[in-house]
């Protein structure tokens, strides 16, 4: 089952749930000696595992001020750091790794301790738009060791199904299954079919034996990490099918304007969406990188100026546990708890249900992604759930590309080989299915009460967007 050998030292900064539950992946797929990693981490979540393994565990959390005396002695040319962390910048770690000559990858960019949440920025300054635009201003011209960022579940495996769910209904519409050789041919596969919107949509049903008491957030992946990003402002890639900006939206003034945030947390705000099992929910638009990056990615200019781009953005249910935990933080004005629960050994039945709905082309919506169980994830793989594995999965897949391609400098999921990601993933994702529905956030409205709706178009973001 071994996939590639590697010769260097590992380095793995956070042992939470995706920490803790790639090491058996890492050890089964990569030739890799576990006296070769090494763990740094904040808490002592995760020893248990590491001690497992045999791998160390440092329990002393990374600072701007000691990060870099820290780890340079630990990495030499060659080696791998794998980011897992919160509340450690994830550009000062490629700064560092381009200057060792370090391979790196990460599954989200983090800002250093409080970034998220800090009042003396502007809501544009405290976005995923920023921190991305921070992470690309990284990128030099000619050869550097690989970078590559936000590549986890989602962000990250949801770059690739995109891509694959777009040749499938290119093939089911007429439009045959030639794979684009380029971005700009990706984004006029995107146009030519129709496509409007693509939500990345979301249900996590997993349940545990214990019921979430007061004063205690409990959820199936990181806690931190989930809260983090909810209090950020909620944001989306926006679309050029839009007839008109959320009156509470804003543009950016600086980088691609690829994406608009609005001027609430993205835990407050809700929207509509559709997968197979669930059927149509509200999930929360959190703010999460793809929804930026695939929207940049997909877009085709002409002489400068933007012809075509989709609104993209995450629509997220998470466990219900996670949902009571929400309202409660909101309610204490998001001030977190003073108890959390990780659920992992205690969850007894459920899916995560994670996929792309992608709509407005001629076949009306069509979902493709995985439904994975907690049952089949303790089948797989140790120390994982449902929602864990989606993400470990797709990290493994993201390390051994980067192994395979070690020079190719800053890159993000979607500048990547779709293909060789699902290859090394789909046997970790459970049923991984294509689904058509002629479901549009339209449906069932307007009866009960009157709503400002747009009739003519149902993917305008006003008619998602619940209110």
């Amino acid at each position: 089952m071994r996939t590639i050998v590697f010769k260097g030292r590992l380095v793995i900064i956070g042992c939470g749930s995706i920490g803790q539950g790639i090491l058996p992946l890492i050890l089964r797929h990569i030739e890799i000696k576990p006296a070769q990693i090494t763990i740094i981490t904040a808490c002592e979540r995760g020893r248990g595992v590491a001690a497992e393994y045999g791998i160390e565990f440092i329990n002393k959390p990374l600072t701007k001020d000691d990060f870099r005396d820290r780890l340079t002695p630990m990495l030499r040319k060659g080696d791998f750091l794998l980011n897992l962390s919160v509340d450690v910048s994830s550009t000062a770690l490629v700064e560092l790794c381009r200057d060792l000559g370090v391979l790196y990858q990460d599954t989200c960019i983090e800002p250093w301790a409080g970034g998220y949440t800090d009042s003396s920025l502007s809501p544009s300054l405290r976005t995923n738009y920023a921190l991305r635009e921070e992470m690309l201003r990284l990128r030099v011209d000619g050869p550097a060791p690989t970078a590559l960022t936000t590549h986890g579940a989602n962000p990250g495996l949801v770059s690739h199904f995109v891509k694959q769910a777009l040749l499938n209904i290119a093939a089911d519409t007429g439009l045959g299954s030639e794979i684009p050789k380029d971005r700009r041919g990706w984004g006029e596969l995107a146009s030519r079919l129709g496509v409007k919107v693509i939500h990345v949509a979301e249900r996590d049903t997993q349940q545990g034996s214990t019921p979430k008491g007061p004063d205690e957030f409990v959820n199936t992946w990181s806690i931190d990490g989930f809260v983090g990003e909810g209090c950020q402002p909620a944001e989306l890639g926006w679309g050029t099918h839009e007839k008109e900006m959320p009156a509470d939206g804003r543009r950016h003034e600086f980088g691609g304007d690829a994406a608009i945030y609005l001027m609430k947390p993205g835990a407050s705000q809700k929207v509509r969406t559709w997968t197979p099992v669930e059927g149509a929910f509200h999930g929360y638009l959190i703010t999460h990188n793809e929804s930026i990056s695939i929207a940049d990615y997909f877009t085709v200019k002409e002489e400068g100026r933007v012809a075509y781009r989709p609104t993209v953005h995450y629509a997220y249910h998470p466990c219900d546990a996670a949902v009571l935990s929400l309202h409660e933080l909101a309610g204490k004005n998001w001030v977190m708890p003073s108890k959390q629960r990780l659920m992992v050994k205690e969850l007894v039945s459920g899916i995560d249900e994670l996929g792309v709905l992608i709509a407005g082309h001629a076949k009306g919506a069509y979902w493709y992604g995985s439904q994975l169980s907690i049952a089949e994830a303790r089948e797989l793989a140790p120390h994982n759930s449902a929602t864990s594995l989606q993400v470990t999965a797709t990290v493994l897949a993201g390390m051994i590309w980067a192994l395979e391609n070690p020079m190719m400098g800053v890159v993000e999921p979607d500048e990547i080989d779709f293909r060789r990601i699902l290859e090394i993933a789909r046997p970790y994702l459970g049923p991984v299915v294509g689904v058509y529905t002629d479901w549009t956030p339209l449906d069932g409205r307007g009866t009960l009460f009157a709503e400002d709706l747009d009739t003519s178009d149902p993917w305008q973001f006003k008619n998602v967007r619940v209110i």
